[in-house]
């Protein structure tokens, strides 16, 4: 459990006691098995993007109160400086770039990705979340798992889809991909 995961177990577990949800009531609502929502509390487990928007969802706040336990607060605009964005450090493969973190009320989550490439030719874990995305691919390839359809994208390609079917990205080549997501509640 790395010190990450335990600070954002702490602020999920604070935020559900605030709503007064048992981690039974949490868990079903999350549509999950209770002992793996209470690893997620625990920070035994990573969080996938699509936990936490469905956590935050439920909850009614905003991803980034889990994740660095401050609210977005501007409602004008958010400016950020290209390379820059808050960090969000989920799995090895994948880094996460909120491109609107200080904005409230979102109606949309803009995230830049970086997926490396994982050699053990191994499918990757799908996850689902309420919703739409857009994904589009800024530089390298890669492949979408939807369901049971598999897409391979290159750069400049873009890919529009129901988000409450099952879903993963991966690295094709020996190279990063890169792309824009952006998760519409």
């Amino acid at each position: 459990m790395t010190e990450q995961l335990r600070e954002i177990g702490q602020r999920l577990t604070a935020l559900r006691e605030i709503m007064e949800y048992s981690c039974q009531d949490m868990a079903a609502r999350m549509d999950m098995d209770e002992a793996a929502y209470r690893a997620y509390e625990s920070g035994a487990i990573d969080f996938s993007f699509s936990f936490l928007y469905n956590a935050a969802t439920i909850l009614g706040v905003d991803v980034l109160d889990i994740l660095h336990g401050e609210s977005p607060k501007l409602d004008t605009c958010c400016l950020v400086r290209k390379g820059e964005g808050f960090d969000i450090m989920r799995r090895e493969a994948y880094d996460y770039k909120h491109l609107a973190f200080t904005f409230r009320n979102k109606k949309a989550e803009p995230f830049m990705v970086s997926v490396a490439p994982d050699n053990k030719g191994e499918k990757p874990v799908l996850h689902a979340h309420d919703g739409q995305e857009f994904d589009y691919v800024v530089s390298g390839c890669m492949k979408i798992h939807l369901g049971d359809m598999t897409y391979e994208l290159r750069e400049g390609d873009s890919i529009y889809y129901n988000s409450a079917v099952p879903h993963a990205m991966e690295a094709v080549g020996n190279e990063a991909a890169k792309f824009m997501a952006v998760v519409m509640k």
